[in-house]
């Protein structure tokens, strides 16, 4: 959600001068950084990596590609492109926590995986690239965090090659009563009650909960990338519309 007039934004439900909540959203990633990938597992009962292996088959990435995986935290995604993009290619995993960074980096070197990664952190709406540098861009359960997701997608459009695509995996809306009805009752009482038995912190995944409701619903997305200059946008729903994988090109 863009600023509004006032300078002000949401965290969550509530809602916070615009400069500060990136601090804040920083403050919920350092506080989750440690136990992330157990409680990504536990959070979706695994379905996450179903989610982010189709996002892996729709990116297109191949050998030589320079990929950036914005806001790519543990390193999921990151790990498989480095295997597509080889010796002659380049994944940079990029976040703005370092906390998340530092988990993410000793989790691929652990793997082995060094020789084409690079890490770097990096505000979503001033990235500091060159324009038309990367082949393909993700962002995988990020935008709904940045402050200014306007400026992000057009600061995103601008260092894509002509020719490169943007993959957008995020939370979104699903329009089954019942679904959302099971959801809502799991995001507010189930998981952050997982989050202070296995993180001892509940509030951070209660704000979790919340920003996924207060993020833009699908064709609200899809529009905000027409508008900053993406071209044959598409989107795929997922788990009856509870994650949602965007897709827009650069040509």
């Amino acid at each position: 959600m863009k600023e509004s007039q006032d300078n002000t934004t949401h965290f969550g439900y509530k809602t916070v001068e615009a400069d500060k909540k990136a601090s804040m959203v920083a403050d919920v990633f350092h506080s989750v950084a440690a136990k992330y990938d157990i409680m990504n597992d536990l959070m979706s009962f695994g379905i996450h990596r179903l989610w982010k292996r189709q996002t892996i088959a729709c990116s297109g990435v191949r050998a030589g590609h320079k990929v950036l995986d914005l806001a790519g935290g543990t390193g999921d995604l990151t790990a498989k492109f480095s295997e597509l993009v080889g010796d002659k290619g380049q994944v940079i995993l990029g976040d703005i926590n370092d906390s998340m960074l530092k988990v993410g980096r000793e989790k691929l070197r652990d793997l082995g995986l060094v020789s084409n990664i690079e890490y770097v952190q990096m505000n979503a709406e001033m990235l500091p690239f060159d324009d038309n540098t990367f082949d393909v861009i993700t962002i995988a359960f990020g935008l709904r965090n940045v402050t200014d997701k306007d400026k992000a997608l057009h600061s995103m459009y601008r260092i894509l090659k002509p020719g490169g695509r943007l993959l957008v995996l995020e939370f979104s809306k699903t329009d089954n009563e019942a679904l959302a009805k099971l959801y809502d009752m799991y995001s507010f009482t189930l998981l952050p009650a997982m989050g202070k038995l296995v993180a001892n912190d509940s509030e951070s995944y209660r704000y979790l909960a919340e920003s996924i409701r207060m993020h833009p619903d699908q064709d609200t997305l899809k529009a905000m990338m027409d508008d900053a200059g993406f071209e044959q946008t598409d989107y795929q729903n997922m788990t009856g519309g509870i994650v949602a994988l965007h897709r827009g090109f650069k040509f």
